[in-house]
């Protein structure tokens, strides 16, 4: 077997739908031999779109990835609850009312800013030690208590005929869009579920990024390794731009790297900082935290 290649950095991919997360990772994974891999943010099989893939040192910035907010483009159907809110699940309900145009307009703010959503029974959410999916499909009753999701902005797309609407929505870390469709749908007095759904963006990573699994092993049979990336992959620090950045000398950086602190001075030094962004040069020396005015190590980069 080759041996593992020393790949650090981002890759958007356009995961195709019917593929799940943890499988697309796999295959970027092995199609660039990567050492490391893992993904900012998990897409149900049903969904396509962004899946933000982080590859050797870019995997310690994974969880600044999953705190990005995320658009969405969704088509809602008109009639019909499903047991997973979404077209994969039974038909559990039906509703012979379609709500018009003037009426969806006039819901969309209600579901703006901080609102409370309960999550859909088939999730990933743990109750009592078990996956809820796990507990639904056994056919226990599964109760999940509501929570406070941050949704930036819904705006209606098209009304392809009565029963479908298209939405484009932007929301913060944890919202699901399973349980939007199904409390518009409420809202609106009828049912629905997600029946297509596509992911757009994620933090920094937009449409424009997105590169598929077809092109990805296109190029990785061209070259090996990191020239296989040429114009594809993202710096580590792609994910990190929410964060203040501070350059450091190599004699500061050399002390970084030892695990030992670095005191700030000047008059204009921070005191306090949970999170930096510690630049040596042009490469990124790793992730630290500001203490009483000291540069302390938390994440740094093997590069």
């Amino acid at each position: 077997m080759n041996k593992r290649q020393n790949i650090h950095g981002w890759i958007a991919l356009d995961k195709p739908e019917g593929l799940g997360s943890t499988q697309a990772l796999a295959k970027v994974k092995r199609l660039f031999n990567a050492a490391k891999a893992g993904h900012g943010g998990t897409l149900d099989p049903l969904a396509s779109g962004l899946l933000p893939i982080a590859l050797g040192e870019a995997t310690k910035t994974v969880s600044w990835a999953m705190d990005g907010h995320k658009t969405y483009r969704v088509l809602i159907e008109w009639g019909e609850a499903r047991t997973t809110d979404d077209r994969e699940g039974e038909v559990c309900g039906r509703s012979a009312h379609r709500p018009e145009t003037r009426d969806i307009v006039a819901n969309l703010a209600r579901f703006e800013g901080e609102i409370l959503q309960t999550p859909p029974k088939f999730s990933a959410i743990k109750v009592g030690g078990e996956r809820a999916y796990d507990l639904a499909r056994a056919g226990e009753e599964v109760a999940l208590s509501a929570r406070t999701v941050q949704i930036d902005k819904i705006e209606l797309l098209a009304q392809p005929d009565p029963d479908h609407a298209e939405f484009s929505v932007t929301c913060g870390k944890g919202t699901y869009i399973r349980s939007l469709a199904r409390d518009m749908a409420e809202a609106l007095g009828t049912l629905g579920h997600v029946a297509r759904l596509r992911r757009t963006a994620v933090g920094p990573f937009t449409e424009g990024d997105m590169i598929s699994l077809e092109k990805l092993a296109e190029l990785s049979h061209k070259a090996a390794g990191d020239n296989a990336m040429e114009g594809v992959l993202r710096p580590i620090e792609t994910v990190l731009d929410g964060i203040p950045a501070l350059a450091v000398k190599d004699a500061e950086a050399q002390r970084l790297r030892q695990g030992q602190p670095v005191l700030l001075r000047g008059a204009s030094a921070p005191i306090a900082q949970d999170a930096v962004l510690v630049m040596w040069g042009r490469r990124p020396l790793g992730i630290c935290s500001i203490e009483k005015g000291s540069l302390k190590p938390k994440r740094l980069f093997n590069l």
